[in-house]
C-alpha cells in the first residue's frame, strides 16, 4: 500500500489529553464535534491548517497518557491519514492500528512541516519528496496490514467474520 500525503510537523511527548483535551469531555459523544479542537492547546490552527490525507509527523513519545480510543479516532476524523513518530504510546498504537489508522515508527528529524511524503507500507519506506531523503521502518506484520486495508478492525471482522492470525 502506497500512500502520499503533506507532513504536519509536531515535537515531542503530544499526550492524549494534547489530542483531545480533557476539558471537552463533554464532547465525546460527538466525535465529529470533538475533531474540531483536535490538537488545538498545541497548534490553535491544526484543524485549519490539516486536509484531508495529510501525515501527522511526531518526535518521540506520541500519544502518551490515557487509553483515549477516541484520541486516534478523532484525528483521523479531522483528516490525518498517517502517523509518523520516533515512538508511540504503545495503547495509543493498538487503538490507532485497530481505527484504520497506520502508525509508522521512524526517525522523524529530517522531515520538515509542509513537506510531500510517499510511504509505502509493504516495503518500509517513507520518502521525502520535497528534500529526496528517504527513511526506512521495520515491516509491519501481516495481520496488521490486513486491518489497516479494510480500514480498522471492525471492518476487517465484519467482512472477513472470525479474526484470523
Amino acid at each position: 500500500m502506497i500512500l502520499k500525503g503533506r507532513a504536519i510537523k509536531f515535537g515531542d511527548d503530544i499526550s492524549t489529553d494534547h489530542i483531545t483535551p480533557g476539558r471537552l469531555a463533554n464532547l465525546r459523544s460527538n466525535l465529529p464535534e470533538l475533531a474540531k479542537h483536535v490538537l488545538e492547546d498545541i497548534d490553535p490552527k491544526f484543524v485549519s491548517r490539516v486536509k484531508p490525507g495529510d501525515f501527522l509527523v511526531a518526535g518521540s513519545n506520541f500519544g502518551l497518557g490515557s487509553s483515549r480510543e477516541h484520541a486516534a479516532q478523532v484525528l483521523k476524523i479531522a483528516g490525518v491519514k498517517v502517523i509518523l513518530a520516533k515512538s508511540v504510546a504503545r495503547i495509543f498504537f493498538r487503538n490507532a492500528i485497530n481505527l484504520g489508522l497506520p502508525i509508522i515508527i521512524c526517525n522523524t528529524d529530517k522531515i520538515n512541516d509542509g513537506d510531500e511524503l510517499e510511504i509505502d507500507l509493504e516495503a518500509g519506506t517513507v520518502k521525502d519528496l520535497t528534500n529526496g531523503n528517504q527513511v526506512f521502518f521495520g515491516k509491519i506484520p501481516e495481520v496488521m496490514l490486513r486491518i489497516l486495508n479494510e480500514g480498522g478492525l471492525i471492518p476487517y471482522i465484519q467482512k472477513h467474520g472470525d479474526f484470523k492470525v
